[in-house]
């Protein structure tokens, strides 16, 4: 949570791993404490009857011993010391010197036992607890006020009848004891802290995968759809890891399809405020085109209508300039209806093979009457005269070049030239179509010897009912949709088109695709031809 002080896993796991050692290693301290003694004094009567049991046994496989042979014969695990007593013969049996005084202590015990049927002498200032009583010995605990010593004692009878009784001083068991606590606590201590290591290195080893996938969530909350956990143990951890990369994949897949239909809507959208910016602003383009021949038709056929002129010559040129008006109207739907048909690929593009060089010619040839009109001078380029195929939509690539060249008469000055020429440039890599190889490409120029452009309007001409000179195109009748028309068709052409001014003049271009025939023999292209936009 934001604010408040965050535990690491790892922590987590190493405090709880180091509490659980250290509950068992203060758990085991305890027990030990508590049993430790007990264990050793149960331990310390199993010792002292096995030697009982090892000198009866001793003695019963024959009695002529010595006291030397009892120390090496009999199983004396625990060190006690020994002594035995034939009342019969008076002879002692023991591992004890007979110059120390507690052989004096044993062999008191040992005759009044005898004599008195198995009793313990009584003396205030020794106190014995029996510990276990049978018919043949007892085992007891005896302290000795005299020496401030207690002992276990094993005294009774062997199957021979000798007495016999075991010592062991609990001072040495005691001793035993403190060594042995001693020696548990320093491996408990050093098993405690390779514990508490082994646990740092458990818990780092299982901590860093989780904080990988850590890491990984908050890259993905972050919409990093690309990382992936790398995990690959066959546990719960790689599981995870497994599903997280799987959900990372779908969420990737789905932002993806997301991302594209959102795209996909916002283009929709972007085309539908298009479609209708366009409707708007071709009605308000047509209303303004149509208001003027309306105005004008409207206003003749009311003064034939009312009689305004009477003689023939006034009514024919009403008639003629209404009709005039009318064919302007017609053709500007008509440009209006292709301009349509080719902004929204209603007519799509028919490729053929034809000579662009010849089309040119005739497009000339039928523009006499209008370069006569405007006193122009007309140039062809030399390269004209000979065969150049081209790949394109013929009818469209005629439009566009006769809008190309009645823009010119119409607007090149009174006897100026209109001139036209061509350049072509190889492609790098020439492309295969069904009807040949495309080799390279074709620039032709249409350049009139009049005003220039503005420069601020260079890139506007081309848009639909723009007009330079509303004045001198209204004369000669255009609507400023036949450069519209040439943006459209080369645009469906996927080629380059454009104007540019030059000395004296503006200079029209489009592109086409040179092809060779797979029938013919290929034409040489001139090494020294260039893409460019100067004037020949």
């Amino acid at each position: 949570m934001t604010g408040s002080k965050r535990t690491s896993i790892r922590t987590k796991i190493t405090l709880s791993l180091a509490a659980t050692i250290l509950f068992m290693v203060v758990m085991s301290c305890a027990i030990t404490m508590l049993f430790i003694k007990k264990y050793f004094y149960h331990g310390m009567e199993q010792m002292l009857l096995d030697t009982y049991n090892s000198c009866n046994e001793l003695f019963g496989r024959d009695e002529d011993i010595d006291s030397k042979e009892l120390a090496n014969d009999v199983i004396n695990q625990s060190g006690a010391m020994i002594f035995i007593f034939d009342s019969v013969n008076m002879h002692v049996y023991t591992t004890v010197n007979e110059e120390a005084a507690v052989y004096n202590n044993l062999s008191f015990i040992a005759d009044y036992f005898n004599y008195s049927g198995g009793k313990n002498p009584d003396n205030p200032k020794i106190k014995r607890k029996q510990i276990e009583k049978t018919d043949k010995y007892d085992i007891q605990i005896t302290n000795d006020k005299n020496t401030g010593n207690s002992y276990y004692d094993v005294v009774g009878f062997l199957d021979n009848g000798f007495v016999v009784v075991i010592r062991k001083p609990i001072s040495s068991v005691d001793s035993t004891i403190i060594i042995s606590l001693k020696f548990f606590f320093f491996v408990f201590s050093v098993v405690a802290i390779l514990g508490f290591a082994v646990i740092y290195f458990i818990s780092n080893a299982v901590a860093k995968p989780i904080k990988n996938l850590a890491l990984v969530a908050n890259r993905m909350a972050q919409l990093d759809l690309d990382v992936k956990v790398d995990h690959a143990s066959n546990d719960e951890i790689g599981e995870l890891a497994d599903s997280m990369n799987e959900m990372s994949y779908q969420l990737r897949n789905t932002l993806t399809e997301l991302q594209q239909a959102n795209a996909k809507l916002q283009t929709d959208i972007d085309e539908k405020v298009q479609i209708d910016e366009m409707r708007k602003e071709f009605l308000s383009h047509v209303s303004h085109e149509l208001k003027t021949p309306i105005a004008l038709i409207q206003g003749y056929a009311e003064g034939l209508k009312d009689n305004v002129i009477e003689d023939d010559e006034s009514k024919e040129f009403y008639c003629d300039v209404i009709l005039d008006e009318a064919g302007k109207m017609n053709k500007l739907v008509r440009q209006l209806l292709d301009l349509n048909e080719l902004e929204f690929g209603v007519d799509r593009v028919h490729p053929v093979v034809f000579d662009i060089d010849a089309l040119i010619k005739n497009v000339v040839d039928s523009s006499s009457i209008l370069v006569e009109q405007n006193h122009a001078e007309v140039e062809l380029a030399d390269e004209l005269n000979d065969v150049c195929n081209v790949y394109a939509d013929e009818f469209m690539i005629e439009q566009v070049f006769t809008n190309y060249f009645t823009n010119a008469l119409h607007y090149c000055n009174d006897g100026g030239k209109v001139r036209v020429w061509t350049a072509n440039k190889d492609y790098d890599q020439p492309r295969r179509t069904e009807d040949g190889l495309v080799t390279g490409n074709l620039r032709v120029f249409v350049y009139d010897e009049g005003p220039n452009i503005p420069d601020d309007e260079l890139d506007k001409v081309f848009i639909k009912f723009y007009k330079v000179d509303k004045a001198r195109t209204r004369e000669y009748g255009g609507s400023g949709i036949g450069l519209s028309i040439v943006a459209a068709s080369m645009a469906a052409h996927n080629k380059n088109y454009g104007v540019y001014n030059v000395e004296n003049g503006v200079v029209f271009y489009f592109d086409l695709d040179i092809i060779q025939q797979d029938d013919g023999e290929p034409e040489m292209i001139p090494e020294n031809s260039a893409d460019n936009t100067s004037e020949q």
